[in-house]
């Protein structure tokens, strides 16, 4: 059924989104910073795969998932949302752990050379 892919990635997207919103890990932490960040991370994705097309790696396959809609030659509108939930997932990844990390060195910092508590 076409629109079956697009619609899945919206759904994904939007429950990344609760999930930064719930957490304040991306968008929600620092809305200017994340917005040049995901557009810097779609422009290169985006570059990425018209090389690929261009290079003949990347083509769209024989699918009724998609809505038909091209960005590029075999670019499909669904790469645009599908690189937007890669980014997007992967800045609320590093949101979650980076603060966690940061915790658990300054734990080991503060220990003394000979402590195993």
């Amino acid at each position: 059924m076409p629109g079956t892919y697009l619609a899945a990635l919206v759904l994904s997207i939007a429950g990344v989104a609760v999930l930064d919103a719930r957490h304040r890990l991306f968008f929600w932490r620092s809305p200017w910073r994340a917005a040049v960040v995901m557009v810097v991370g779609l422009a290169f994705f985006l570059v990425w795969d018209v090389v690929g097309v261009h290079l003949g790696i990347f083509f769209i396959g024989t699918t009724g998932l998609l809505t038909g809609v091209l960005l590029a030659p075999d670019v499909p509108l669904e790469e645009l949302f599908f690189l937007a939930l890669l980014c997007w997932t992967t800045m609320d990844l590093v949101g979650f752990v980076r603060p966690r990390l940061a915790r658990r060195l300054d734990r080991g910092a503060d220990r003394t050379p000979g402590d195993r508590s």
